[in-house]
């Protein structure tokens, strides 16, 4: 399978979805994620801040503990050109478009690899098994080979990018869990 033609395939299967089967699909994902968050108890959770064509899971952040610490990627690049990602501290009047016009952290707290305990991951698609297919950039790819990194990795997407196979290489994580939209 060729990548690039799978997820421009997945893409137009999402944004075909009406907003109400969208809206569903993210309320059930949240939903099941709470309870997971419920079960674990994780001091901090890193969330993300969806595009148009990804499960709206920032609502998530607004039925969590007070004790915990909520997290989002901010992207950038390191002094050599390499792309790198960080998580900072959500505060949700804080936030500002960053790198392809996703919404990021503005503040200056950074939260350490190893200080998440569950993370929530985007993906174009994802298989049952945890074989996740990313935009192509690598940033979580990296992220989660990170040294020190030892969250519990959930993958979240629409019952449409639900796959029983994808494409992978070596250099591509597994999440250790996805939930789906139905």
């Amino acid at each position: 399978m060729d990548k690039k033609k799978l997820r421009r395939q997945i893409k137009e299967q999402v944004l075909a979805l009406t907003r109400a089967e969208q809206s569903a699909q993210s309320l059930q994902i949240v939903e099941h994620v709470k309870a997971l968050i419920e079960e674990r108890k994780p001091r901090v959770v890193a969330l993300f801040s969806p595009l148009k064509d990804e499960v709206q899971i920032l609502p998530l952040a607004e039925s969590l503990p007070a004790s915990c610490r909520v997290v989002l990627p901010r992207v950038g690049d390191r002094a050599d050109g390499t792309p790198e990602m960080e998580f900072f501290d959500y505060e949700p009047t804080a936030l500002a478009d960053g790198a392809y016009g996703i919404a990021e952290p503005q503040g200056d707290k950074m939260c350490a690899a190893e200080e998440i305990d569950l993370m929530i991951v985007p993906g174009v698609a994802f298989t049952r098994e945890g074989v996740r297919l990313g935009r192509g950039k690598g940033y979580y790819d990296r992220y989660l080979s990170r040294e020190g990194f030892r969250a519990y990795t959930v993958g979240v997407c629409y019952a449409c990018q639900l796959l029983q196979e994808l494409p992978s290489e070596e250099h591509d994580r597994r999440v250790d869990i996805v939930v789906a939209g139905e």
